[in-house]
């Protein structure tokens, strides 16, 4: 019979541990904030935040029409991060995929499969800028991935403004500081519900195929870096660049291409949340928070591309239950509160370590005794 692994060595294992610890704590501190705000409706602001995703078909729906996003972005961090890279520039990806999908939806009139990859290449494209200082010039991946997302956010302004056939106003609407509804626009664009996810789901406005095409990407991401030789060579770059080099790994040439893969993950979510045609691109103020919601979806899974695809779901269930909570508190309250969660959450890799450590001293008084 195979010897059980013990807790201490069963790193898989230490990581859900971890992750479990870390959502409960994040509860508890929401809940804490929920008395501080309003007592009377604490309880009943919990049991809706908890329970409004499994409520209805429509809820779930939106559960799953969220969690996509979210979760493609979870991995364009968490695979960045496995090669040694901080992505702080998924937003500026997601937006420059979002970009390139609606003007291939709208201006060239594509299918929705056509205008995914676009929005694939929009992100890979802008995924490249911050590989190419790292690899070429060490430039921190930080400073000018969030440089570019300020770049990325206004330079989609400035073409969707000057772009008139993009333009809700172009289509029949009064609007002038948003895409076109695809319903008008351009309905081939918009991604098919599938035939299993709709009776599922009973016709539910939200449900779309997009939630599958991101739990494939995620298995996709996975199998890359566990199964292949590239994804090998990625993760010694990340463990140890100079180590790599002297193994005879093109260090730098595996730097551009970990942001570049990155970036079309990110550019894809962007693509994936606007193709749904239940939202437009509105001309924005500030840079995009999809992005970053994507960096504690990664923590939370200790960047693994598999849990990745349950830590999104989880992201997004309490965001859909957050909406709930009005008007016992108010809008400001419940992203407060929603943020305190979901940010202590991402504390999984601290709650690993510290699991790691009281094993360890478990172990080492039972060595002495």
């Amino acid at each position: 019979m195979k010897k059980r692994k013990p807790l201490a060595e069963n790193a898989a294992l230490i990581s859900l541990l971890a992750s479990i610890m870390s959502i409960l704590i994040g509860l508890l501190i929401g809940f804490i904030v929920l008395l501080i705000v309003n007592p009377g409706a604490a309880v009943e602001g919990m049991a809706a935040m908890l329970g409004t995703g499994f409520s209805s078909p429509d809820k779930f729906g939106k559960v799953l029409y969220q969690a996509a996003p979210l979760l493609l972005c979870g991995l364009s961090v968490g695979f960045a991060f496995q090669t040694g890279l901080f992505n702080i520039g998924a937003s500026g990806q997601y937006t420059i995929g979002a970009f390139f999908a609606l003007y291939g939806a709208i201006v060239f009139q594509l299918p929705w499969w056509a205008c995914l990859l676009l929005a694939m290449v929009g992100g890979a494209f802008w995924g490249i800028f911050p590989g190419l200082f790292k690899a070429f010039f060490n430039v921190n991946e930080v400073i000018t991935s969030i440089m570019f997302n300020w770049i990325a956010m206004y330079l989609v302004n400035l073409l969707i403004a000057n772009t008139p056939m993009i333009l809700a106003s172009a289509w029949g609407a009064t609007n002038s500081d948003r895409t076109a509804a695809l319903a008008a626009a351009n309905p081939g664009a918009i991604l098919p519900q599938g035939y299993i996810l709709a009776r599922l789901f009973g016709g539910s406005t939200w449900i779309n195929i997009s939630i599958v095409i991101a739990i494939l990407a995620a298995i996709v991401i996975w199998f890359v870096l566990v199964k292949t030789t590239f994804g090998y060579e990625l993760k010694a770059v990340g463990n140890s660049k100079e180590a790599a080099r002297y193994a005879g790994i093109n260090a730098n040439r595996c730097v551009i291409q970990s942001m570049v893969i990155a970036g079309a993950l990110a550019g894809l979510a962007g693509g994936l949340y606007y193709l749904a045609g239940t939202v437009q691109y509105v001309l924005e103020k500030s840079v995009l928070a999809m992005g970053f919601n994507g960096i504690p979806v990664a923590l939370l899974a200790n960047s693994n591309p598999l849990g990745t695809i349950f830590s999104a779901l989880f992201v997004s269930y309490i965001q859909v239950g957050g909406s709930s909570m009005q008007p016992n508190f108010s809008s400001e309250s419940v992203d407060i509160i929603i943020s305190v969660i979901i940010y202590l959450a991402a504390f999984a890799l601290l709650m690993r370590h510290i699991i790691v450590k009281l094993l360890a001293k478990k172990k080492e008084r039972r060595a002495k005794a």
